[in-house]
């Protein structure tokens, strides 16, 4: 699958989670027990953050084997999430990253205040991400934008490949994609 043809079952899968009061997608017995016998096939990676509410699965309406989720905490990017993304991309054929901050993400507010263990490198990360900025939304946004510049700088170059950002409301459930990264 392209990652233009990704990037729309992303953007379709979210209008059917806007409109639902039940998860959609296939997490059948027949639907574990082809992927244990034939193995995964992810039409795109999604890097998100580990905040409870943020469940791609859901918010794309797609069931077992179909997303190559990469959940951090403020979905900031080091070598562990560098590597699998490049392990999807190479191994696995997928043509899409995105990744997924969100609206009131308590890692990108936690940022704003002092940190200590191990979360200090998580909110190190994010506070050279988002300087100065206040507002917690532009926050986030740019707190995708250094996730996504970093990836688009280290990921070998796979002809097809598209690596997007996008901001999940928790609010609404909507993801919002253009968000000039």
């Amino acid at each position: 699958m392209s990652a233009d043809e990704a990037l729309e079952r992303l953007k379709t899968g979210n209008l059917k989670y806007l409109d639902s009061n039940t998860a959609c997608g296939n997490i059948s017995s027949e639907r574990r027990k082809h992927t244990c016998e034939n193995g995964q096939n992810p039409f795109a990676v999604v890097v998100a953050c580990s905040d409870s509410r943020v469940i791609p699965e859901y918010i794309f309406s797609v069931g077992i084997g179909r997303l190559f989720v990469i959940r951090v905490a403020g979905n900031v990017i080091d070598n562990h999430q560098m590597g699998s993304i490049e392990y999807a991309v190479e191994h696995l054929g997928c043509k899409l990253v995105v990744v997924l901050g969100h609206t009131m993400c308590g890692a990108v507010g936690a940022a704003s205040g002092k940190s200590s263990g191990y979360v200090k490198f998580i909110t190190d990360e994010i506070r050279q991400a988002v300087g100065d900025e206040i507002d917690p939304v532009k926050a986030s946004i740019l707190n995708v934008r250094q996730s996504v510049c970093k990836i688009r700088q280290n990921i070998v170059e796979v002809d097809g490949l598209r690596v997007e950002g996008a901001l999940y409301h928790t609010d609404s459930g909507k993801v919002e994609f253009d968000l000039d990264i």
